[in-house]
């Protein structure tokens, strides 16, 4: 079935051996626009995937043409050689076919790194003047762009002709001129950003005359040694008023048909548009505005839409959809996805669930996590492979207690450096808070946490599972094993404390998702308190609103699930439910419970609210499950380990939990020296 994927397939004058790529994904890793150690570690990674081809992340033509200062740039001698260094390594350990994406961010440039707000660089930050095709700002608080004459239009021009060189030189395969998420070319493409009454203004045959001129001089500028693609928003998802599939993106498109070797089309707009997440798209979510492109070109076309299943591949291949699988989640999840599924065992494939947790990552400023891959951003940091993990040092066993995401994860990769495993869960079913989570509405996928997990454990003589098995002190002990793992998880609190909520209440009568997970009823109008954040309020709402309930969701932020902002998921949350009518009220905090009503109190002006309730659910803070800890503490001395890890050590996202457990099992009978981190890179100059 899967045959199809890997037929050959010509770009210009390259030729890929398969159908699988690797999409490019920005780092914000650069010093001064010169590539760092942390590329080595990430793109060398991913060029052992067994991917066909790899882009590189957007690369600023410019020094001011760059996103952040921290973004990579190809417009010096210095950037030229740190990016030449990177592909050497890269050509030095695989055959994949290499392209840059080259770029300039236009009013979106000179802003801050996406945990650092997103928003523009100030002057006494290095702030440097942003071009645009006329002086209209990114949004509210952002300075007004400097509108380009014909002459800066000529410079940029040089500019990626330059930079285009530079990658022949380097000995790049490809570059692909990026023109969308609101950068600089699309910006001229773009009816909402693009004012001009010249000749790159006004109708679309001008609006894409700088694509165009773009396209046929760095063609002519490196003569076919080096492919040209082209990355293409063909909707910008803002509406009538801009760029749409229906319309004027599948009108530029055929204008441009012939002239780059590849397209590879997207939606534009925020990135919550492209990188939507499960719970608001399905695989392949993409194709509804991309169908049409093969339709207009003889160009080979590749696309993404989070694709983890080998058949959907397939099918967008065999439709005529696309020629190539554009994968950066999926590549996160797995970065040897494309190997996996060309040596027959897709049955090993980390599916990414869609969470969007590395979205997350990158938008809160932490080192980037993947809920179902815990070595990504450990690759360079601490040396994790996301394939091998070091041998043990001894023939010994571990009792795991608990079967949730730590506990599984824990067994797997405790059994995969040659300890004895055993995994006791005291249910009848692994998979801990999954099982439940995993039933709400849109969160499906993330129950292939457990499944993976559970899966590759069942390939592996040396860990067992047992379930039904609850799990007293002394039955540890008596197990005799020397390492003893705690991950017995959490419970929903019943006293209001949360976020911001730091007063207990006596709230009888009030139920937790717990409660609405073992099949508890509700009654009458239902009040959700949200002093969490994320997913599960928003999630219950949904559900209990579907189901016929009365839902007012009461949050003690200014908006619903405020955290999923950092996921790209809130608006989208907000808007359903608002859609299903659910009745909010956002920045109040619980202050009590009588028989029929719930009370609120504005967190701005203390004004009491009443609010009609039969039922109060509460989603607010989590306790650790930890009484068999405290339990075993009077007898760690008899234990080699006894750690609590996951949820039972301190409750978190799915993410940490999986995390805790894989760190717990690398880092078991190593050398506390070794376990040392490698220094953080040196901050780089702010201006360009």
């Amino acid at each position: 079935m899967t045959s199809q994927l890997f037929t050959p397939v010509q770009i210009g004058n390259r030729k890929l051996s398969h159908r699988i790529t690797v999409a490019p994904m920005c780092q914000y890793s650069s010093v001064d626009g010169s590539m760092s150690d942390w590329h080595l570690m990430h793109l060398g990674s991913l060029a052992i995937s067994g991917a066909s081809m790899l882009v590189m992340e957007a690369t600023g033509v410019t020094p001011a043409g760059r996103i952040t200062p921290y973004c990579p740039g190809l417009y010096s001698d210095a950037n030229e050689a740190a990016m030449k260094r990177v592909a050497d390594y890269v050509r030095s350990i695989s055959p994949i076919v290499l392209g840059v994406q080259l770029a300039h961010a236009g009013r979106k440039a000179s802003s801050h790194r996406p945990w650092q707000g997103h928003g523009p660089l100030q002057a006494n930050e290095g702030a440097w003047q942003t071009l645009a095709p006329s002086a209209v700002p990114l949004a509210d608080g952002w300075p007004a762009p400097h509108a380009m004459s014909k002459a800066d239009m000529q410079q940029l021009t040089q500019a990626f002709v330059q930079a285009t060189q530079r990658a022949a030189r380097i000995g790049l395969d490809f570059i692909e001129l990026h023109s969308t998420h609101g950068y600089l070319l699309s910006e001229f493409l773009s009816p909402l950003s693009n004012r001009r009454d010249d000749e790159y203004g006004g109708s679309l045959e001008n609006r894409t005359r700088l694509i165009r001129e773009m396209i046929e001089d760095t063609k002519d500028a490196v003569g076919g040694s080096c492919g040209v693609a082209v990355r293409l928003a063909v909707d910008e998802l803002h509406g009538p008023g801009g760029i749409t599939s229906h319309g004027e993106g599948r009108d530029a498109l055929a204008l441009l048909a012939e002239l780059p070797d590849l397209w590879d089309v997207n939606v534009g707009g925020s990135l919550g548009n492209d990188s939507r997440s499960a719970r608001f798209s399905e695989e392949g979510f993409q194709e509804e505005h991309v169908a049409f492109v093969k339709s207009l070109t003889s160009k080979p076309v590749v696309s993404v839409g989070r694709f983890t299943s080998p058949d959907r591949m397939v099918s967008q291949i065999r439709r005529g959809i696309q020629d190539f699988i554009g994968a950066a989640r999926p590549s996160i999840a797995d970065p040897f996805l494309p190997q996996k599924i060309m040596e027959g065992r897709e049955d090993e494939i980390r599916e990414c669930i869609g969470c969007n947790i590395c979205r997350a990552s990158n938008n809160e400023g932490i080192q980037i996590r993947c809920t179902q891959n815990p070595t990504m951003g450990e690759e360079w940091r601490k040396g994790w492979h996301p394939e091998i993990i070091p041998p043990r040092h001894a023939r010994e066993s571990v009792l795991v207690v608990g079967a949730g995401p730590a506990g599984l994860e824990a067994t797997l990769a405790l059994a995969r450096r040659g300890y004895e495993v055993t995994l006791a869960e005291a249910s009848e079913a692994a998979g801990g808070r999954l099982l439940h989570e995993s039933r709400l509405p849109g969160l499906a996928t993330w129950i292939r946490v457990r499944d993976h997990r559970l899966h590759m454990i069942g390939k592996l003589a040396n860990a067992s599972v047992f379930l039904n098995s609850p799990m007293a002190a002394q039955d540890v002990l008596d197990f005799g094993a020397p390492h003893v793992v705690l991950a017995t998880g959490s419970h929903w609190r019943r006293d209001g404390i949360g976020v911001v909520g730091e007063i207990a209440l006596s709230l009888d009568g009030a139920l937790t998702p717990d409660d609405l997970y073992a099949g508890r009823p509700v009654s009458g109008p239902v009040v959700i308190y949200d002093d969490e954040h994320y997913a599960i309020a928003s999630a219950l709402a949904e559900k209990l609103r579907r189901q016929g309930h009365d839902v007012h969701l009461v949050t003690t932020l200014p908006v619903v699930s405020s955290w999923t902002a950092m996921t790209d998921e809130q608006s989208f949350i907000q808007s359903r439910l608002l859609g299903l009518d659910v009745a909010i009220t956002p920045s109040h905090m619980l202050g009590g419970l009588r028989a029929d009503v719930a009370q609120f109190d504005c967190a701005y002006t203390g004004r009491r609210k009443e609010v009609p309730c039969g039922t109060l659910v509460l989603v607010t803070g989590r306790l650790p499950n930890a009484a068999l800890h405290q339990d075993m503490l009077p007898h760690a001395g008899a234990l080699a380990t006894l750690r609590a890890i996951g949820d039972c050590h301190a409750p978190g996202l799915i993410a940490d939990a999986v995390y805790s457990g894989h760190r717990l099992a690398r880092e078991l009978g190593e050398d506390a020296a070794s376990l040392v981190l490698r220094r953080e890179r040196p901050a780089p100059r702010q201006s360009p």
